[in-house]
């Protein structure tokens, strides 16, 4: 299990762990009616403490809350409020190594009914121990007997912990059967994600990806990985793409958040290419650690300091 530190946000101030709780009769807790994010606090090149695309991450709590029709979360904060919150909740931890911090927007009213819009809405955050969720030396996947949510049933782009319950299905399935994590299909049978990251593969030194079609969730070290491939001058195609196409890829890898850049070498009991980490997921996977850490003086707009 993480460690979590023990400074909690909840609502509008820092608590200590034990009163940051939502009661049993909140839409939280009844129908999973949250939504949230996962953003990194590094320890930078010098040595200071700085967030990775912090404003990203806040825009995506406010577009998710949106979907699923959580009006109240905007009226109250803004990006500048959050970002001190943010700052605020570090600080009181006393943070010296790099670290995870779950920011969610709860509905926190008592047995409203199946309903999201006029509800109180409660922000909460925690900082853990920044551990990736899938092995950063060669991860192990197995197809999902489960499908992807579709984006009709539950919003692909809302990041709604009700929904997650798909994952953990996903991911338990794998992990019973020996494999590190899943690979979900959607309806249709293509490729979509893991069970909380992006995949891209790599063939013919193009990099692909499924496309925002797919009933993925629009990742935001999914937009870093694009980017980062840009500007190596590596060809890049996000289209459907069909499960058949990572047996013979000549790199896969996953990324996310809490997933890093994580390189897969086996998929459903087929090595990919050699089994070893190829040249292009290399690249990719240390330019992304430069950029957490504030190696690259040109992207350092990328950081919020703290």
């Amino acid at each position: 299990m993480a460690h979590v530190y023990p400074k909690f946000f909840f609502e509008d101030h820092l608590t200590d762990a034990e009163h940051a709780s939502l009661v049993v009769t909140s839409s939280a807790v009844l129908y999973g009616l949250s939504v949230y994010t996962v953003f990194p606090v590094c320890v930078t090149v010098d040595d200071k403490l700085a967030a990775f695309r912090l404003q990203d991450h806040f825009k995506r709590l406010l577009d998710s809350a949106k979907i699923i029709g959580m009006d109240d979360f905007e009226k109250h904060w803004t990006y500048s409020r959050f970002e001190s919150a943010v700052k605020e909740l570090v600080s009181q931890n006393h943070v010296t190594e790099d670290v995870f911090i779950r920011a969610s927007v709860h509905v926190n009213e008592h047995v409203p009914g199946t309903r999201s819009r006029g509800l109180k809405n409660t922000l909460s955050m925690f900082i853990y121990d920044a551990t990736p969720i899938v092995p950063q030396n060669g991860a192990r996947l197995k197809t999902s007997v489960w499908r992807r949510i579709p984006d009709y049933a539950i919003p692909s782009r809302a990041k709604v912990n009700g929904a997650y319950v798909n994952s953990v299905l996903a991911k338990q399935d794998a992990i019973d059967s020996g494999y590190d994590d899943c690979i979900f299909l959607d309806g249709q049978g293509h490729v979509c994600e893991l069970s909380a990251a992006n995949i891209f593969l790599v063939r013919n030194a193009e990099l692909i990806t499924p496309d925002n079609s797919s009933d993925l969730l629009e990742g935001i070290n999914r937009k870093t990985v694009l980017e980062i491939a840009k500007e190596l001058g590596i060809p890049i195609r996000e289209t459907t793409v069909d499960l058949t196409e990572l047996y013979i890829a000549d790199e896969v890898f996953a990324c996310g958040t809490s997933a890093y850049i994580a390189p897969v070498i086996e998929v459903d009991a087929r090595v990919i290419a050699n089994g070893k980490i190829g040249p292009i997921t290399s690249k990719i996977k240390d330019l992304h650690h430069q950029l957490l850490h504030g190696v690259n003086i040109n992207k350092v707009d990328l950081l919020t300091y703290l």
